[in-house]
């Protein structure tokens, strides 16, 4: 292959990758910002009720006490309401607050991580909306909205959970004063875990669709709330489709036909959920949502959504509740794919770096637990760890390339003598590669092997919830930016000397390279200014541990140019 043609291929990869980073990985804008994930497109209504559908796009009306009462209007006077009251529910991992109008949830904190922007737990629900968990139910075209409605609780203290405590229930329960229409709504809490089992039963109906209020997304809790904004999105997993996301922001009224295995909120660290069936093994049919049920939300740039399913009278209906972290393992450990509530990468391309996210997470967690490393040294020794373990890979690329380099006098050599015979040239270049090796894709084919685990190093160091918060050195949170720049301007000098030290072994002068050489590092300080700082500093740290594996590398094609040159006999 000519000097140009390899020049052209290498301008070629390099842009291929400048580009396509720019492009999939954008420094975030300050507002109007779009999700990395899949839009999901409208789709027709067609098993939902209609009164439901019409719901959708418009404000929930005026609560009805039941089926066929006329909307807005009460039976109960006023002052024969039993008196709403609060509910707590605290646990080591939990703080939940409950209001029994609506038996809906007011308050749902995350003890063990503090909220960055403003100090104190992890708040789920955001300032301003409205309760979350709420009930409707439709019953032909009738739809009774319970969420103005007192119920009943038990116990009335509430609970207090220890660690190791067996699980316990908090029940609500709503019976109409002047008919057997009656809903029983039972929570039962794990102090261990962050899953919520939830079960109830319907009574004076024989069939209606119960549809539970999920709310409008979760509050905002990094420093960077623009940031924050582009993670902001409702997820479902259809039985057919599987997972879709829409940005919050971008989403639109609509109703999305199940049936449904779960449906959730996300943020870039949290999630809440609502998932079919009361563990994690396989449902029937009648176990799945039915429907997701979107429409305007109080708060600006997001939406209400609400998650439908048919009960019967006489049985119970249940399913589960995840109101957690994004930890992977934990995530996994839901089934239905709830690890990819926050999906890491492309979709064509997640088959392939899923593997590489499970293999990364654990040996990340098993350094950090083993060895009580802190997660940034925990990097550090990944990176150098990575560098291990591709360096076969990158030295047989780098002994492919030398070993190209020097038959390039007799590929030049072939090219001149037989330019007007291609028959003859293509036999001689085999000929070539059969007695010397020579393959000019040799040096290329080693160095994209690693690309799924540079990929999926990507998104895990941008996303994975075990960074956050977590100070090193002079950074105080590795999984936000750099303040001071340093490790991106490491990372671009770190990729200068690399460049240099290869220039400086090449005989002939290339301004190609050198050009390449002071073009590069800016760009790659341009892209990582912005990115997580653990991200900055793997890659920092891998790249300078690529530095002695460059210098080895010059000095082979030193001893090269000092060798012997290579012969060939040349047939007429």
């Amino acid at each position: 292959m000519k000097t140009e043609a390899r020049f052209l291929l290498a301008v070629f990869l390099m842009l291929a990758v400048l580009v396509g980073t720019n492009r999939l990985f954008p420094p975030p804008p300050m507002e109007d910002q779009g999700m990395a994930g899949d839009s999901v497109e409208t789709v027709a209504p067609s098993g939902l009720p209609e009164s439901v559908v019409e719901g959708a796009a418009e404000e929930v009306p005026p609560a009805a006490d039941a089926p066929g009462q006329e909307r807005g209007e009460s039976t109960t006077p006023i002052e024969d309401r039993a008196p709403v009251m609060d509910v707590v529910v605290e646990g080591p991992l939990y703080r939940y607050a409950f209001t029994t109008l609506g038996a809906r949830l007011t308050s749902a904190e995350l003890v063990e991580f503090e909220a960055i922007n403003r100090g104190g737990p992890v708040q789920l629900i955001p300032d301003g909306a409205s309760p979350y968990l709420g009930s409707k139910v439709v019953v032909g075209q009738d739809t009774v909205d319970l969420s103005g409605m007192v119920f009943r609780v038990e116990p009335e203290e509430g609970l207090r959970l220890n660690s190791g405590d067996a699980p316990r229930s908090l029940g609500f329960v709503y019976e109409h004063p002047t008919s057997e229409f009656a809903l029983r709504v039972d929570y039962t809490f794990d102090p261990d875990d962050y899953s919520i089992g939830v079960s109830g039963a319907l009574d004076g109906v024989d069939r209606a669709l119960l549809v539970t209020d999920l709310g409008e997304g979760l509050a905002y809790a990094e420093a960077d709330s623009a940031l924050e904004q582009r993670s902001m999105a409702y997820v479902y997993n259809h039985l057919q489709d599987g997972i879709r996301s829409t940005n919050l922001d971008k989403a639109d009224p609509m109703v999305v036909e199940g049936p449904l295995v779960w449906a959730a909120f996300r943020s870039k660290f949290f999630v809440t959920a609502v998932l079919s069936g009361s563990s994690d093994e396989m449902v029937d049919d009648a176990g799945y949502l039915g429907g997701l049920l979107v429409r305007p939300a109080e708060l600006p740039e997001r939406v209400r959504v609400g998650a439908a399913r048919t009960v019967s009278e006489g049985e119970r209906y249940s399913y589960r509740l995840f109101m957690g972290p994004q930890q992977y393992a934990l995530l996994s450990s839901l089934g239905d794919g709830m690890e990819e509530v926050n999906p890491y990468g492309w979709r064509f391309f997640r088959p392939i770096i899923r593997p590489f996210v499970s293999i990364i997470m654990t040996v990340l967690t098993f350094l950090h637990d083993q060895f009580s490393l802190g997660y940034g040294w925990v990097l550090i020794v990944f990176g150098v760890m990575m560098r291990v373990v591709l360096f076969p890979l990158n030295h047989k690329a780098m002994k492919a390339q030398l070993r190209n380099m020097a038959v390039q006098p007799l590929v030049k050599q072939i090219q001149d003598k037989h330019k007007d015979n291609p028959e003859k040239l293509q036999k001689e270049m085999m000929k070539l590669y059969k007695e010397h090796g020579f393959n000019p894709l040799a040096g290329c084919l080693p160095m994209l092997l690693p690309w799924p685990v540079l990929i999926a190093l990507f998104f895990v160091f941008q996303n994975t919830i075990e960074l956050r918060g977590v100070p090193f050195l002079w950074l105080p949170d590795l999984s936000a930016k750099d303040p001071f720049y340093i490790l991106p301007v490491i990372l671009a000098v770190s990729m200068f000397l690399m460049q240099w030290i290869s220039l400086r072994s090449i005989d002939t002068d290339n301004p190609q390279m050198k050009m390449m050489m002071y073009i590069m590092p800016p760009m790659m300080l341009f892209i990582f200014m912005n990115l997580a700082s653990g991200l900055n500093l793997y890659y920092a740290t891998a790249n300078i541990a690529t530095l002695p594996q460059q210098i080895w590398i010059a000095r082979e094609r030193a001893r090269m140019k000092q060798g012997p040159p290579l012969t060939l006999n040349i047939s007429d």
